[in-house]
């Protein structure tokens, strides 16, 4: 039984080779061509249906990882871009504070037999009852309580509290606020007085006066707490009241206080108290 069964093998074996030598030589000289081009057709199909399958895997993973690559790119260029609007800021920010340094040091140039300190704003109360700013110079750097305060713009107040390092200044929108004042057109005279809304308000102007809106109202220097010819604003608006004796104008500041950054004070202006003399002519009358 199992020679039989390996003598039918070995057969099986001479017939297959047999029947496979004969289909190469048929094939070389050419009979086998039509079966051969009629077995090629699904063949091919399916070879192509492989290589489409292959390529589409191939580019798939090509593809996956190409877009981590631009993935990892578009992470980097965020994060460049992050750090580049950081650094335009601060560029910005840096010839921002460049300009108005620059626009206050014009200003003190041109102001003679004047002195300066600069200071930064380091608190601003425009909020409550009292109108001030805190600026971060104090006692140490010269500074006394009464000194003005400017911008290039025009004033701003004078220094009501002082310690070391800081100082904190009334600002002239503040209702307890009084600036002798003139229109720098006419010469009329006046008080600049601010008002709980925070505009200002320049009253006792002489009712023969001529006002009008546009005129520069500046520092007249009468009273002896600020020097003469400092810009305070302009005339927006008049009211003349016929039983009064004196004229009123709404005075718009040529400081924007809301943005307050920089500021100078006056060094070299010592205010001049004059109370005494007053009240010696209130005893003397």
């Amino acid at each position: 039984m199992v020679r039989n069964w390996r003598s039918n093998r070995l057969l099986f074996l001479a017939v297959s080779l047999f029947f496979c030598f004969g289909l190469m030589a048929l094939s070389q000289v050419g009979l086998l061509t039509p079966l051969e081009d009629l077995a090629a057709v699904p063949l091919n199909a399916l070879s192509g249906v492989f290589n489409t399958i292959a390529l589409s895997v191939v580019g798939g993973v090509t593809d996956l990882a190409e877009l981590q690559n631009l993935r990892q790119r578009n992470a980097d260029l965020e994060e460049a871009l992050a750090q580049f609007q950081s650094e335009l800021v601060e560029l910005r920010e840096i010839a921002s504070d460049y300009k108005r340094l620059t626009e206050l040091l014009d200003y003190t140039t041109s102001v003679t037999n004047q002195e300066f300190v600069t200071a930064d704003v380091v608190n601003v109360d425009l909020t409550g009852l009292r109108r001030t700013i805190v600026i971060n110079r104090g006692t140490r750097d010269g500074l006394t309580t009464g000194m003005p305060v400017v911008t290039r713009q025009g004033l701003i107040g004078r220094i009501l509290d002082v310690s070391a390092n800081a100082s904190r200044v009334l600002l002239i929108t503040d209702r307890d606020s009084a600036v002798s004042a003139r229109l720098q057109s006419s010469r009329a005279e006046g008080s600049i007085q601010g008002q709980l809304s925070g505009n200002l308000r320049m009253t006792m102007i002489p009712l023969g006066s001529p006002v009008q809106t546009g005129d520069l109202v500046i520092t007249s220097g009468l009273g002896g707490n600020f020097p003469p010819d400092i810009p305070i604003g302009v005339v927006t608006s008049i009211r003349q009241v016929e039983a009064e004796l004196f004229q009123e104008a709404e005075i718009t500041s040529l400081n924007n206080f809301d943005t307050l950054e920089f500021v100078l004070v006056i060094t070299s202006f010592e205010p001049i108290d004059i109370s005494v003399f007053q009240q010696e002519n209130a005893e003397g009358s």
